[in-house]
């Protein structure tokens, strides 16, 4: 039996766009953390550049996986190709290695408290689950082969 790929909706087109814009978005934000260091996310506190300055190597060249993946995984969404789901699977697996150490290795929470710290690293871990469920959702649909 032949596959037959079927036609994608509107909503499929605006949620992979969508997805894309949100990891080159990501993909600059590592830039920034790169180039800037501590003060990428503003003015830094003598606490941010301390924290910034005992950041593994390995810790930029894992965002830089997590938000690499993730953009390639939107574009391969884009393209309607089934690496997508493989693309975002390593993107989810990178983001949860970055932000386990981030969070268990360090003290952040305990300076800045959780309030502050902890709800859009979780947004972040939370599209980048959505974008694995929807490459199977639009799998099983017949948009993605």
């Amino acid at each position: 039996m032949a596959y037959l790929r079927q036609r994608p909706t509107g909503t499929f087109r605006v949620v992979v766009i969508l997805l894309t814009l949100w990891n080159a978005f990501g993909c600059y934000t590592w830039y920034l953390h790169k180039t800037l260091g501590a003060e990428a996310m503003g003015p830094a506190t003598d606490y941010d550049r301390q924290l910034f300055a005992a950041l593994p190597d390995w810790y930029v060249w894992v965002y830089a996986i997590a938000v690499g993946a993730g953009l390639l995984g939107a574009i391969a969404l884009l393209a309607r190709s089934a690496s997508a789901l493989w693309l975002f699977i390593v993107s989810l697996v990178a983001i949860v290695a970055m932000f386990g150490y981030f969070f268990l290795a360090t003290d952040v929470i305990a300076v800045k408290g959780a309030g502050a710290t902890l709800p859009f690293p979780i947004v972040i871990a939370l599209v980048a689950a959505f974008g694995v469920w929807f490459t199977g959702y639009a799998t099983r649909r017949g948009w993605v082969s």
